[in-house]
Order: C-alpha cells, then sequence, then structure tokens
C-alpha cells in the first residue's frame, strides 16, 4: 500500500464542520462593504516578483524571508501574492481604474508567506481588504476604520477588540524622524540585538516594532515620531480623531505603531485583542499615498486596510461567537419504497423551486428507514419529511421535527412549501 500523500506544512484544509463558520464570516464581511458602497475586486493569486519588491519593500521581513517566489518556463520570477494591496493597485494601474477616478474596492482570498506556521496563522492563509483610491481628506480614514467598527458590531466582538492610531506623517517627515532614530540607534548599538542593528540602517522605523524587551526598554528615551510630524499631517490627524470621536469609536493612540510594510504615510492603525494570546493583531491599516506612482501609476492617495480570515474564525470559535451558525441542510428527505422513491425526487426539485433558499437534502443510497433517520440527524436537518409508498397514494407527506420538542405532523403536498417557508424564516 502507498504512503498518502499529506497536505503540504502550514498548509490547511477547511472541512465541512468549519466551512459554515467562515461562510458567516464572508457573508458579514460582504455585507458590511457593500452598507458602504465598495465593489468587488478579484485579483490573480500568481503576480510579478518585482510588484512585491517595489511595493512592500526589499527590506521587510515579508520580502527578505517569507515569499513563495520562482522562476517559471519562460525564466520570468512570480511570487504567490503574500498580500492585497500591491496586487489591487497594479490591477487599478493596469486597468485605468484609479487616475482622477475614486475608487471604493474590497476582495477576499487566498495569500502565502513562508513562515512558522502557529495558530491562526498559517502558510497559505486568507485575507479580507478594503482599498480605497482617488480621496486625499481624512474623512475617507475614518470612513474606512468606521467600516471595520461595523463589522465587529455584525460578528457580536466589539468588546473585544481596541482600535490603535497613529501618524507618520508625510514622507519627508518620515525622513527626518529617520535620521534622528537611526542617530539615537547608533549610541546605542552595542545594546540592540541583532535583528535590530540589521534594520537599524535599512528599515529602522522597524525597530520601534520589535518584540525583545530590552529594546522596547530602549527605545523609552528614542526621539518620538509626533515631534517631527509636518504641519498638514498633524491637522490630518486631527482631524480623524475628531470624526472618530464624534462616532463614538474609542482609540489609543500608539506613538511606535509603524507598521511592517514601507508604502504607509500618515494614517496607520491597528485592530488587537488579547483574546488569540501572543499574536493579537484582528485587522490593520492605513494610508499609502505614495504606492500607486510607485508602482508606475499617476499620483493616487490611498487609504485600506487587510484582515486575516483565520485569525478571525478562530477568535470568533474562542469567545463562543459561533454556537448558532445555520446547519448546511434545513430538510432531510427519507424515501421508503419504489415509488416513494420515485416520487420523492421529483417531489424535492419542486420545493426547492417552490422555496428559494431551502436547502433539501434527499436521501440516496436505499436502506431501511432507521438508517435513513440516523442520516438524517446526522445531517443537521430541521425537519425530515418521510414519504413511504402510502404517503404517495394519499398525496401526503409525514413531518418530523429533528431539533425541537414537536409532533410529527401529516399535511397535503400543496401545504408543504408553506411549511418550509416558515421554517426558514423562522
Amino acid at each position: 500500500m502507498s504512503k498518502a500523500i499529506q497536505a503540504i506544512r502550514g498548509m490547511n484544509d477547511c472541512l465541512p464542520g468549519e466551512t459554515n463558520k467562515w461562510q458567516m464570516v464572508e457573508d458579514a464581511m460582504r455585507r458590511v462593504a457593500g452598507n458602504y458602497g465598495y465593489a468587488e475586486i478579484r485579483m490573480p493569486v500568481v503576480e510579478s516578483t518585482n510588484l512585491f519588491k517595489r511595493g512592500i519593500g526589499e527590506v521587510t521581513d515579508i520580502v527578505e524571508k517569507e515569499m513563495y517566489t520562482f522562476d517559471d518556463r519562460n525564466g520570468d520570477s512570480l511570487t504567490l501574492r503574500p498580500e492585497g494591496t500591491a496586487s489591487c493597485v497594479r490591477a487599478g494601474n493596469q486597468h485605468g481604474l484609479l487616475y482622477n477616478q475614486e475608487q471604493r474596492l474590497w476582495y477576499m482570498g487566498p495569500m502565502f508567506r513562508h513562515e512558522r506556521p502557529q495558530k491562526g496563522r498559517y502558510r497559505q492563509f486568507h485575507q479580507f481588504g478594503i482599498e480605497s483610491f482617488g480621496i486625499a481628506t481624512p474623512d475617507i480614514d475614518a470612513e474606512v476604520i468606521m467600516l471595520s467598527a461595523r463589522l465587529w458590531r455584525e460578528l457580536g466582538i466589539e468588546d473585544f477588540v481596541t482600535l490603535e492610531l497613529n501618524s507618520l506623517g508625510s514622507n519627508q517627515a518620515r525622513a527626518d524622524y529617520r535620521d534622528a532614530l537611526v542617530e539615537f540607534l547608533t549610541l546605542h548599538e552595542d545594546k540592540l540585538d541583532d535583528d535590530s542593528k540589521r534594520r537599524m540602517h535599512a528599515n529602522p522605523l522597524r525597530v520601534l516594532d520589535s518584540k525583545n524587551r530590552d529594546v522596547q526598554a530602549l527605545l523609552v528615551d528614542a526621539p518620538k515620531l509626533s515631534e517631527y510630524l509636518d504641519e498638514e499631517s498633524t491637522q490630518h490627524f486631527a482631524s480623524l480623531c475628531k470624526r472618530l470621536d464624534a462616532a463614538g469609536i474609542k482609540y489609543t493612540i500608539n506613538e511606535r505603531l509603524v507598521r511592517g510594510l514601507d508604502y504607509y504615510n500618515r494614517t496607520v492603525f491597528e485592530w488587537v485583542t488579547d483574546s488569540l494570546g501572543a499574536q493579537g493583531t484582528v485587522c490593520a491599516g492605513g494610508r499609502y499615498d505614495g504606492l500607486v506612482e510607485q508602482l508606475g501609476g499617476k499620483a493616487t492617495p490611498a487609504v485600506g486596510f487587510a484582515m486575516g480570515i483565520e485569525r478571525l474564525v478562530l477568535m470568533l470559535t474562542e469567545l463562543d461567537k459561533l454556537e448558532n451558525i445555520r446547519a448546511t441542510t434545513d430538510v432531510y428527505v427519507a424515501m421508503v419504497g419504489e415509488n416513494a422513491e420515485l416520487a420523492g425526487v421529483a417531489l424535492a426539485e419542486q420545493w426547492r423551486d417552490e422555496v428559494p433558499g431551502i436547502r433539501i437534502q434527499s436521501h440516496c443510497g436505499g436502506g431501511k428507514f432507521n438508517k435513513q433517520m440516523k442520516r438524517a440527524d446526522k445531517s443537521g436537518a430541521l425537519v425530515a419529511i418521510i414519504l413511504g409508498d402510502s404517503e404517495i397514494e394519499q398525496q401526503q407527506a409525514t413531518v418530523k421535527y429533528l431539533r425541537e420538542n414537536k409532533e410529527q405532523q401529516t399535511v397535503p403536498f400543496s401545504n408543504v412549501a408553506p411549511l418550509l417557508e416558515e421554517l426558514i424564516k423562522g
């Protein structure tokens, strides 16, 4: 017997018992994006490697360590997309969607990073992303944050997440701050770990994001980014905070929040939780006004966010927010007898036509009544419709309630559809 083939480490199957959880979360995402007038865009999972090197930044963990990159048969370097924003900008530039236009877009799909798999974080993972283009004012920053806040309310986790905000300022303000930070870090280089020493010259703002406690203790005395902000960025951030205050969205200002990607400027934000252990970020985003031009388009302001669906499903599961998910089957049709099997298939089709949205599973494979009832129960259906040869002769069906303590009843075929309509409404 040959050895069974296993899934690649960190690339997980989503089994039928889990997919209904995903569908509930994905439906909420689509619904909330639609509430704000955002339109879906779908991008390929394979892109030119240069897109991510230029967009994300060559001195980032993603590009240096985590991308799945390979040469195709033509010798072109291709990469499985590690994030969605660069792909979305590439698509917008390529199809003329961005210049002198406003676009509000959302996407959902798999991303790939070669990192150590851990709870809620995998090598193939899925993200929901929001991207808005063409609006430079802080009202759109507030809108994408309010959109994410509405999603937490839809999912019932608003009390378990906290919003952190910061401003990175303009590109010039960041450059000035970068010089001051490098000067400070150079004076204390002997106290830095190897990773921080490497980042100090290539991407010094990432040192602020260090998980090393000794480095964090050192940074208490480091220059503060807020001291280097330009006046326009300061006003932009103050206006954003006022809008969030007016909307009743609570937040804290975290001056060490810089985000791990090079393309961010001005507003950056994260929604964090203590319900996922050490990996506490649920959603993150901000402004990236220079990225469209950096990737070959005309200068276009932009803001957005992304969130990992695996980690969100995990959080909802651990908080018991997914207990009342509708099963994949509403009705199980059991058929006992040759005439019942022939007529039952047609009746099930008729009821699917009459009650749009109903999910009816017809028994297949024959077998005795008790066996069919076990399968009906295992399906998760709310009711079983039982058809025997006698029921077919009398043009009626027996309805057995599987999840409620109700007496079974026998109804004419003409009454089955109204009964099923009430079933899925209630």
